[in-house]
């Protein structure tokens, strides 16, 4: 033992006289926890997720994968963090945000932005999409053989960002994320459904609630119940 610790002594000596303050050497890390390494994933790895989001911007380059091409300014990607736990998805881009190229901007964003600070986050904390990523012409509802053209850089965005739960906002994001042409918003706002195990909760388009004010506590229900479930899944 006394060998042992003299041989000690005379490593940390020689060490200093190297002029190290301390020895050349890496401890290893701690493991992650369950809920740690889950928070790493979700939320952690930003940059990546970023990178990753923007190859996938890269992809959709100039797109004429479908006839919306046509008569769009700019394609509407999406925005903001990239390690957000909430994602809402929308139904198409209109006039405001063909012209700036971001989701959300014109009155519906208005309504938007407000729901998401009651709730208690900033615009910057959530991440905002469409179905499709060009406006249709006079703000039709985007047609099937659009909404399939763009379904599958969605869905990568989706994977990318990996959401505790989504929020789509009317009738066409639920009946696509679903995978139901028939469901009526009416019907289906307020209950929780599957996308690839992540809670989706759909409720009404921004828009409508312009047109229908007296229906914004439905949708305030609706969050407050997405609320629950992302303190639940903490």
């Amino acid at each position: 033992m006394a060998n042992i610790v003299e041989d000690i002594k005379n490593i940390l000596e020689f060490y200093q006289a190297l002029g190290f303050e301390r020895l050349p050497i890496n401890l290893p890390s701690p493991p992650f926890s369950k809920r740690g390494k889950e928070r790493l994933e979700k939320g952690g790895n930003r940059g990546i997720k970023e990178a990753a989001l923007k190859a996938l911007r890269e992809e959709i380059g100039d797109c004429k994968r479908c006839k919306l091409s046509n008569g769009r300014t700019n394609i509407v990607f999406g925005e903001v963090d990239p390690g957000a736990r909430l994602m809402f998805i929308g139904e198409a881009p209109g006039r405001e945000e063909d012209l700036q190229g971001r989701p959300f901007v014109g009155d519906a964003g208005v309504v938007l932005t407000r729901l998401i600070e009651k709730m208690g986050f900033k615009r910057e904390d959530v991440y905002i999409a469409n179905i499709v990523k060009c406006r249709p012409p006079m703000n039709r509802d985007p047609e099937m053989d659009e909404i399939e053209k763009c379904r599958a850089f969605l869905e990568r965005q989706i994977e990318i960002i990996n959401p505790d739960v989504i929020m789509s906002l009317g009738r066409i994001s639920a009946q696509t994320l679903i995978g139901n042409a028939k469901l009526k918003i009416t019907a289906i706002r307020g209950k929780f459904f599957d996308y690839k195990g992540i809670p989706l909760m759909p409720t009404f388009h921004p828009a409508y609630l312009i047109r229908n004010p007296k229906d914004k506590w439905l949708t305030w229900d609706d969050a407050q119940k997405v609320l629950e479930k992302l303190k639940s899944r903490e």
